[in-house]
């Protein structure tokens, strides 16, 4: 699995968040795609596998919860990174139970999330070592 092929979907409902994370993951070599409705998040994960989705909770329509849901339904090896102003131990345990990679509390260091993302994807080149 080479770093270039290593495709990120963010979906956070405020835009401020997607422009400030896709120039830094672009930067260390990552494809990204930023979303900020579900419902145009959902589309793209039925037709193209991402091999991190990075995801905010609290959204209109679909919730992230919701979203982290349908992604690991599709693409079971896809980590999800879920990002949120509202974290809760409650939440956070409810993320882990549905196989979330590692969940980040608002407002957060963009060093925090690149660190993270750099993380998940060890993760997946081990999976992918291990098959």
């Amino acid at each position: 699995m080479d770093k270039e092929k290593i495709k990120i979907l963010i979906l956070d409902d405020e835009p401020i968040v997607t422009k400030r994370l896709k120039p830094a993951l672009e930067k260390k070599g990552y494809e990204v795609e930023t979303f900020t409705q579900s419902s145009s998040a959902l589309k793209r994960i039925q037709e193209e596998r991402f091999d991190i989705v990075i995801t905010d909770l609290k959204m209109e329509g679909l919730s992230g919860m919701e979203f982290l849901e349908k992604v690991k339904e599709k693409w079971p090896q896809t980590e999800v990174i879920v990002i949120t102003g509202f974290a809760t131990m409650e939440t956070a345990k409810e993320s882990f139970k549905k196989g979330v990679f590692d969940f980040l509390a608002k407002p957060f260091k963009l060093g925090e999330i690149i660190d993270i993302v750099a993380k998940a994807v060890d993760h997946l080149k081990g999976k992918e070592a291990s098959k």
